[in-house]
């Protein structure tokens, strides 16, 4: 399989990346059209083939770009929506046509990537680690369907460390991953420096690799908040190995719940890395006062406006852009791309204002945050 080689593909702000988000739920397994004001970050900012002003493949006619949701749906204010987000730029940009199917339960991985692929669409953009089997299994046998997937080599059993794109040379497919653990630790530094309590917490929906990956940054920055400064703020939900997972990516809840439980154990701030399950976390933030919220994958001050006022601030992944990316790609050559990795150094991942909570940060913190992230985009910092 291509290993990452485009790293400079997407020339996006390291710092600040909005999705504003909001749509309608859709019938189970149907098309959906876009959240109605979703809007791609980044429009004004050009990626490997961006300059495409007709999208077209080679016989004329306009590309055809399709996504697959997990079961998070697109409405998820996160990276479903970032990643439709990313399609829609490529429709008003490109003329690219788009389409989207939204998947409840795993049942439908396989069905939904099916019928785009009945439907013919040049590129199929599969959403989530969970959907690596089903896009791994369709590619292998439609070689020259194009694929693309985020967070997930497309492995033969999600879940499991075995390279099944590896294994079979799945040329067809793009990986869409990234470093979200660099955010993640940053996100971390800034929590240690901002708790009342020295307890802040982390938790996961799934116990799975894009999930955990987030926990262990924010761990480490802690960690290293607390190495640098001599104190000894804890981190809740997970110590590096173990930890607090609700089961699932839909539960407001269980978010709820967990954000409780964190509460009574005295933590003052939480990183929920789970989808719409950590806007139950939000909401329980708001209803009680005194817990500050950091986001996940887009600026969720934007995307969850209604309970803003909580977000400390947002670990981000550009998924927009690297889907507009591959779309491009494939309008310009027919092939969606070598496999990417987004980082602080090529504007893949960053962290967002800290907006209305911006007067509560001390100067000397935000400028310490701010050399963090001038560390790891010279590559003087790892976040392991």
């Amino acid at each position: 399989m291509r290993k990452t080689k485009r790293f400079a593909a997407l020339a996006l702000t390291a710092s600040l990346f909005v999705v504003a988000a909001c749509g309608d739920d859709e019938e189970e397994g149907t098309t959906t059209e876009a959240p109605s004001d979703t809007t791609a970050a980044g429009s004004d900012t050009t990626a490997g083939g961006s300059d495409t002003t007709a999208a077209a493949g080679g016989d004329g006619e306009a590309v055809s770009a399709c996504e697959v949701t997990d079961v998070g749906g697109v409405d998820d204010k996160g990276f479903n929506q970032s990643a439709y987000a990313g399609l829609q730029q490529a429709e008003a940009e490109i003329g690219a046509e788009i389409d989207l199917l939204e998947s409840s339960s795993d049942a439908d991985y396989a069905p939904n990537i099916q019928a785009f692929m009945d439907k013919g669409c040049d590129v199929i953009i599969t959403v989530g680690f969970l959907l690596g089997g089903a896009t791994a299994e369709a590619a292998k046998t439609n070689p020259d369907q194009q694929f693309a997937i985020i967070d997930s080599d497309a492995n033969d059993d999600a879940g499991t460390p075995d390279d099944f794109a590896d294994d079979v040379n799945l040329e067809n497919v793009r990986a869409l991953n990234f470093a979200t653990d660099e955010p993640s630790f940053v996100a971390g530094y800034l929590a240690a420096g901002m708790s009342e309590t020295g307890k802040v917490a982390t938790y996961g929906g799934i116990n799975i690799p894009p999930v955990t990956i987030f926990m262990t940054g924010f761990l480490n920055g802690v960690n290293y908040y607390n190495e640098q400064k001599g104190t000894a703020v804890e981190v809740l939900g997970w110590d590096g190995t173990e930890g607090s997972f609700a089961g699932n990516f839909e539960s407001l809840d269980d978010g709820k719940k967990l954000a409780q439980g964190f509460a009574d154990e005295g933590a003052d701030i939480i990183f929920p890395v789970a989808g719409p399950v950590g806007l139950g976390s939000s909401a329980y933030a708001k209803e009680v006062g005194g817990i500050r919220i950091i986001g996940v994958d887009v600026d969720m001050y934007v995307s969850n406006d209604k309970e803003k006022e909580v977000y400390l601030t947002s670990v981000l992944k550009n998924i927009d852009a690297a889907v507009f990316d591959t779309v491009t790609n494939v309008a310009d050559s027919g092939d969606p791309g070598d496999d990417y990795v987004g980082t602080f150094a090529n504007g893949g991942v960053g962290i967002a204002d800290y907006h209305d909570q911006a007067g509560d940060v001390p100067d000397e913190l935000k400028a310490e945050v701010e050399e963090l992230i001038a560390m790891f985009t010279a590559g003087e910092m790892t976040a392991s």
